[in-house]
């Protein structure tokens, strides 16, 4: 592992960034408030192809890896528009499908992630299972040539904008262990007998969360990813970019929260001086800028570790919750920093809160990654 970026590296940090300040946050949360998607600034990515860095050259992708789709989301956020979507389309079910679709598959849905010109979502949360996807009850019923899937999904994100959900079902048990045979299947957001319910949060963000039930939603075999009844396996492979990502996405909506705090401080006086000459102000800042790139370095290493064939489950995990914690006290600094303005819309510090704070909880929850930490990592028994 090198700590110095390649060349290419920086270049495609550079660009990115250009294009993200191009909008920035106000256009991002004008979107949000007013029900839009940040349909320009995906566009204006996907059309220098930094949407699909990572999605295979021979499929019009960038050839790269997660380490480099890491920069495009950790610069998004840093210019305050933090692109949900790039951690499930490219990271997710582009990862998944490069590595366990057929050629037809590849060849169909690959191009168009890469370029950005269609969204793909991803469906495995359940209202009855949270973190044990082995209590999936979304069924996927084998019928002649055909699928039919029935259950439901919830926290779904950018349903709305997608043009296809990579679904995980359950085709099976496991008759030693009475655990659900898992598989993947990918289905179209205009299938009938598909129902999409918006979800209400308290998140400032374009990208929206949806329900989803599933009533006899006929799907094509062809449409099966993979090996049936190996879902599990097949999605822990996109679950650790997902977390890698969620990472670099963390450290560069921290770094937005820090940029601000800083030129904040060095501009407001009071007393005759600067307040950032004060240690109460200075120290914490300080304190938060060094989470932030302890943070990072463990997620630049759990890419590194995964696009070079490595496990990089143990690394993805501390990544994730590293970067979750140092983004949220950079925040919170942040805005302790501007006062009463850090609660001014007119800052674009308190609405990024809620976002922010996600961090923590999806897509896996502290206390999931410190039970990995406590068994995986120290050897602990199993706590659940």
């Amino acid at each position: 592992m090198d700590f110095l970026e390649t060349d290419e590296q920086q270049m495609l940090r550079e660009a990115v960034a250009t294009i993200s300040k191009k909008y920035g946050h106000s256009y991002f949360v004008e979107k949000a408030r007013s029900g839009q998607k940040a349909t320009e600034m995906w566009k204006d990515l996907g059309d220098n192809g930094f949407c699909g860095v990572n999605i295979p050259a021979e499929y019009g992708g960038g050839g790269m890896g997660i380490a480099e789709l890491g920069i495009v989301a950790e610069e998004t956020a840093a210019a305050g528009a933090p692109m949900l979507m790039l951690v499930v389309s490219p990271a997710i079910c582009g990862t998944i499908i490069s590595k366990f679709g057929t050629t037809d598959q590849r060849s169909k849905w690959l191009p168009r992630l890469a370029s950005g010109e269609m969204i793909m979502s991803f469906a495995i949360t359940e209202p009855d299972a949270g973190s044990n996807s082995h209590k999936l009850n979304t069924t996927a019923t084998k019928d002649g040539d055909v699928y039919r899937i029935n259950g439901s999904k919830y926290y779904i994100s950018g349903v709305d904008e997608a043009e296809a959900i990579l679904v995980v079902t359950k085709t099976g048990v496991d008759e030693n262990t009475g655990r659900g045979q898992l598989s993947l299947f990918i289905v179209d957001t205009d299938a009938k007998g598909l129902d999409k319910q918006p979800l209400p949060v308290e998140i400032t963000a374009p990208e929206k969360q949806f329900t989803l039930f599933f009533d006899n939603v006929e799907v094509p075999a062809d449409r099966l990813l993979g090996t049936p009844g190996n879902g599990l396996a097949q999605v822990f492979v996109g679950l650790n970019p997902e977390r890698i990502l969620a990472a670099f996405m963390a450290c560069g909506s921290g770094r937005y929260a820090l940029d601000k705090a800083s030129d904040y401080a060095r501009e407001r006086k009071v007393w005759g001086r600067p307040i950032g000459t004060h240690q109460g102000l200075a120290h914490p800042l300080a304190i938060a800028k060094i989470n932030l790139e302890l943070a990072s370095l463990m997620a630049k290493k759990a890419a590194w570790l995964f696009d070079n064939g490595h496990d990089a489950s143990e690394s993805a995990n501390m990544a994730k919750y590293s970067a979750a914690e140092a983004a949220i006290a950079a925040l919170d600094q942040s805005i302790q920093t501007h006062g009463g303005n850090g609660m001014s819309s007119e800052y674009g510090l308190a609405d990024m809160w809620g976002a922010v704070r996600l961090f923590r909880t999806a897509p896996v929850s502290k206390e999931m990654i410190l039970n990995f930490v406590g068994q995986h990592s120290l050897g602990l028994p199993k706590s659940y």
